[in-house]
């Protein structure tokens, strides 16, 4: 915190930090602020009525998610893969995630698996999944996959994939989820994987997730490759 904040206000500060951290996070998250767009401290405070210091914490915050990039000569910008790293990430969410699946059908009580169909039961009453139009999920414990991996018991995994990881992927899962029939085909796939957890099916819950991440990770080619060729057609 800036030393030149005084000691009652900071409270508050923090307060306008983390409301103004996760409007950001989640205007990245669902594509209002674009991949690769650029984006400055003046335009955010201006849009989002608030100081400096705040925002500076907030946008510190995002970069420490991995989720804006400071580029030399260009400055901040929302972060962008390229197509081999986007891959790479959905590589490691395969084996990683597969790994968590297995582990929480061994360990996850039934409390927990309770609080996962409750997860999903939420999840059915959304307008975008209904409409087929997408398939977002709030960060923390209102994410199917993050309820998972806090399931798998393995602190390991729950550093990896809930902390180091996790807005990163949470990014590009759901801004490429929205694509023809893979909103409702996703949510099958969760009461599926649920299914296998909470019979206790270790081997079939990783297979499932295994195929889940990799259904998602063709979606995603998929939708980058139109993508690119729609913003070269609009180029030309």
């Amino acid at each position: 915190m800036n030393s030149i904040v005084p000691e009652q206000a900071a409270p508050e500060v923090r307060t306008l930090a983390e409301r103004v951290f996760h409007e950001l996070q989640d205007a990245i998250v669902r594509g209002e602020l674009e991949p690769g767009s650029k984006i400055t401290e003046p335009g955010l405070s201006k849009a989002y009525g608030i100081s400096r210091g705040p925002l500076r914490e907030a946008m510190r915050r995002l970069e420490s998610h991995r989720l804006i990039e400071r580029v030399p000569h260009v400055g901040a910008r929302v972060v962008k893969l390229s197509m081999k790293e986007l891959l790479e990430l959905f590589d490691v969410r395969e084996a990683l995630e597969s790994m968590a699946a297995r582990l929480a059908a061994e360990h996850m009580s039934t409390e927990e698996i309770a609080g996962l169909r409750k997860v999903l039961a939420l999840h059915e009453q959304q307008a975008d999944l209904k409409s087929g139009e997408a398939y977002y999920q709030r960060e923390g414990d209102l994410d199917f996959h993050y309820r998972i991996v806090l399931g798998s018991h393995n602190r390991m995994l729950m550093t990896m994939l809930c902390d180091d990881l996790y807005y990163l992927v949470r990014l590009y899962r759901t801004q490429f989820s929205a694509s023809g029939s893979r909103p409702h085909r996703a949510f099958v796939e969760h009461h599926r994987i649920v299914d296998a957890i909470e019979a206790g099916d270790a081997e079939l819950a990783e297979l499932l997730m295994r195929r889940h991440v990799s259904a998602s990770r063709a979606n995603v080619v998929d939708r980058y490759a139109t993508t690119l060729k729609q913003q070269a057609e609009a180029a030309s």
